[in-house]
């Protein structure tokens, strides 16, 4: 849909008796209020709906509170999970009376992103394409109160099941980090993913492939079509919507929580990145691996600000149990073409310019889409505008380099604290084009060092498995 009153047509055929209006809180997290269908006219589209932004998270204080949701005819879709046929319309948040849009808006912040670019005449679109991995679980159970904490997370396809009475046990298992790619009955999350696939496809992704991951207990993978840094981020929210609630239908569960399980892989959220301009694809040229001079600089950019993008593309505690170093995770801060060691790869599945692309490999589903993908674009914008070298690839395996030869190569921060430490020192190149504000930052700041310090105060289990008895 691209207009309002192809959208009140959409929503007339379909018999919607209902209009769902979402928009994206600071930390990710789709939130929503509906109305009924009277109440849609070509009017709120540029009016907006009024609403209280003081319940939403690191936005308005009370006394300031009323704030617009402006909906975008663009993010229509008819909600495949709602009983009664009702409208969903994505929104954008603005100020009441100026509708100016709201600085602590993320969707508003990549809007602002978007017309950054274009406005330093290097290239006129920006094309994003995540790959989020994901658990299909069974069970979840978790707890923390003042006297104990604990979690513990299920799946019949899971390896420590292969002693559970389940009359009977068939055995079919997967063992861990052999879950890439097994067929059923090993595999037993085949027709969910698929069917996941399919309704993401309804609503309009353009599904490319999905499969099992490398985890065992039901880690999983779905990609979908790149597109323009909002389109992208707008259908990441709609990936993980439809996930969720067909994993719901089936008495499932889905976390897209980095590092849910112990010695097995995480999750991760490889985002592809390349610049075009007139239709024409900026990041081929005769460079290393068909790259162009624009696209190694845009490369030089992300790395310089690599530690400081941490703490908007890999935003929780639990996503530094993911990126560790040693195991198989992308901490170290060099490119190299194929070689999957690397922070940045440029994929070679395609000598075609329009294939041309980098990946950045260190952000992870926890990630609000909206910051991650436009932290990204301003990062690799400074690095063109400031022509930064990246320096030489890697094309080694970085996990087998000699110690001393490793601890040459710049790694991401090893936790939160640290992240956002780097942020605090390097973030004046998110805030060209006043895409991001120093106020969003530093309430994102606060409110980050507050979720650390949740987890660093509470005593762990394992702790108790440690020391119980000194």
């Amino acid at each position: 849909m691209s207009t309002p009153k192809q959208v009140i047509e959409m929503a007339t055929k379909a018999g919607a008796k209902m209009i769902d209006f979402k928009f994206v809180d600071t930390f990710g997290t789709w939130q929503h209020f509906s109305c009924p269908i009277g109440e849609l006219t070509e009017e709120i589209f540029t009016e907006g709906l009024g609403f209280d932004g003081s319940s939403i998270r690191g936005w308005k204080s009370i006394e300031a509170s009323d704030m617009l949701a402006m909906p975008d005819p663009a993010t229509a879709f008819i909600d495949p999970f709602c009983a009664v046929p009702t409208l969903s319309l994505t929104n954008t948040i603005a100020e009441t009376g100026t509708k100016e849009p709201y600085s602590r808006d993320p969707r508003g912040i990549a809007q602002k992103g978007e017309k950054y670019l274009a406005s330093t005449g290097l290239a006129d679109t920006a094309v994003f394409g995540p790959e989020a991995e994901f658990f299909i679980f069974d069970n979840v159970q978790f707890d923390a109160k003042s006297n104990g904490t604990f979690y513990t997370v299920d799946s019949e396809e899971a390896v420590w099941n292969t002693a559970r009475d389940e009359a009977p046990n068939l055995g079919y298992k997967i063992r861990h980090k052999e879950g890439y790619f097994p067929v059923a009955p090993a595999d037993t999350q085949q027709d969910i993913r698929t069917e996941m696939s399919l309704v993401m496809q309804e609503l309009g992704l353009n599904v490319e492939r999905q499969h099992h991951e490398v985890a065992t207990a039901g880690q999983a993978e779905i990609d979908f079509r790149f597109d323009t840094l909002v389109k992208t981020a707008d259908n990441m929210m709609v990936f993980k919507y439809v996930i969720k609630n067909v994993a719901r239908r089936h008495g499932k569960t889905v976390t897209f929580m980095p590092k849910p399980l112990f010695g097995d892989n995480g999750s991760g959220m490889h985002t592809h990145v390349s610049l075009w301009k007139k239709g024409k694809p900026l990041f081929a040229g005769p460079e290393y691996a068909g790259l162009s001079r624009m696209a190694l600089y845009f490369i030089g950019g992300i790395l310089q600000h690599a530690k400081a993008l941490s703490a908007l593309c890999s935003p929780t505690t639990n996503s530094y149990k993911r990126l560790v170093p040693g195991y198989e995770a992308p901490v170290n801060l060099a490119y190299s073409a194929r070689n999957r060691s690397a922070a940045i790869r440029i994929p070679t599945f395609s000598d075609s310019p329009k294939a041309k692309r980098i990946e950045y490999r260190p952000p992870d589903p926890s990630a609000n889409p909206y910051l991650c993908y436009t932290a990204i674009l301003m990062a690799g914008l400074d690095g063109v505008l400031n022509k930064v070298d990246p320096g030489e690839p890697m094309d080694k395996n970085l996990y087998e380099l000699p110690p001393e030869e490793l601890a040459k190569v710049p790694q991401v921060p090893g936790s939160l604290p640290e992240a956002l430490d780097a942020l605090g020192r390097d973030h004046e190149f998110l805030l060209k084009g006043d895409v991001f504000t120093r106020d969003f930052l530093e309430t994102w700041i606060s409110a980050k060092r507050k979720e650390y310090d949740a987890l660093r105060l509470r005593p762990h289990p394992y702790e108790f498995f440690l020391y119980y008895d000194v």
